[in-house]
């Protein structure tokens, strides 16, 4: 599929696939596409980061491909390693019909058939029209990860010590997502463009709990959006270690559809509270107390 030529017809084709994206970011997503420029999303967990990767992959009929980064992740998971077994029994087959010249052995050992590719390679290497790489949570890669990240996200290639640079054949779409949990090097985010992915208002969380959830009705659709809304806002957010994300706003809405909640009240609010927050503290935090606060309409707090 062609790209979206417009950031409007972009808005579009992600709504098309179940994604809501505000202006800003489609925007953000629409220039990464035209300048062929990787795209650095920030932003707190839950919040639609590696869903966007995924809406693209399907916008662009294009092969989603992820690298999810760890700390201790190394070059040969990211980018290539080499069959070591399949060459040694070659070295071996060649050695027992008395092959005498090692080095002509050496490099057939060294042919793409024996060439693991990993993700980067993956993406690098995808058939036209290209692959939507998706560098996921890479903030918890460590410092010597990033430099050798830098001449993919640069140059849209690699160099491999045994073949030389491989160069994308077709420029692969590449998203890479941060949580903060540390600072991310200037050199990594200069070849980047770069988009803060917040909370999202209250309508574009109702149109995606309804689009998610299309087995809730109208008011409790609005019900969820309303209360989680006000529970990511002040002062009630200070008392949580993390806020729910929008993963949780549509997982807290498919759990009140399958109890056949018609109107959600305290009750319901702490019975469910281990969807909407994973720590124990967070789910001890949401009171009854807070819980009917934030059950009241919204013209209440005036």
């Amino acid at each position: 599929m062609s790209l979206p030529t417009t950031v409007d017809a972009l808005v579009q084709a992600l709504q098309s696939v179940g994604y809501f994206a505000d202006r800003r970011l489609a925007t953000a997503v629409f220039l990464a596409l035209k300048l062929q420029r990787p795209l650095l999303l920030e932003g707190e967990p839950g919040v639609g980061k590696t869903a966007l990767a995924k809406a693209l992959s399907e916008v662009l009929a294009r092969s989603l491909i992820r690298l999810q980064c760890y700390d201790g992740l190394e070059q040969r998971e990211a980018l290539y390693e080499w069959n070591y077994a399949a060459q040694l029994l070659h070295m071996r087959a060649a050695e027992g019909q008395g092959s005498a010249d090692m080095a002509q052995v050496e490099r057939e050992v060294y042919q793409d058939r024996y060439l693991i590719r990993r993700p980067l390679l993956q993406a690098l290497q995808a058939p036209a029209p290209g692959a939507v790489l998706l560098i996921d949570e890479v903030d918890r890669a460590d410092e010597p990860f990033e430099a050798f990240l830098l001449e993919y996200l640069g140059e849209y290639q690699v160099s491999i010590p045994e073949i030389g640079t491989v160069r994308a054949t077709a420029t692969p779409v590449t998203l890479l997502t941060s949580n903060r949990t540390r600072d991310l090097h200037d050199a990594v985010k200069r070849r980047c463009l770069y988009h803060w992915l917040d909370y999202p208002e209250r309508e574009r969380e109702l149109a995606i709990v309804r689009a998610q959830v299309p087995g809730a009705s109208a008011a409790l659709a609005q019900q969820v959006a309303e209360f989680v809304g006000r529970l990511r806002s002040q002062p009630f957010a200070n008392a949580f270690q993390r806020a729910p994300g929008i993963a949780e706003s549509v997982e807290w809405a498919k759990a009140l559809v399958a109890l056949d909640t018609i109107v959600v009240d305290p009750e319901v609010v702490s019975d469910t509270a281990g969807i909407l927050f994973k720590q124990r503290e967070d789910v001890a935090a949401l009171t009854r107390d807070m819980a009917v606060q934030l059950l009241q309409p919204a013209d209440a707090d005036a």
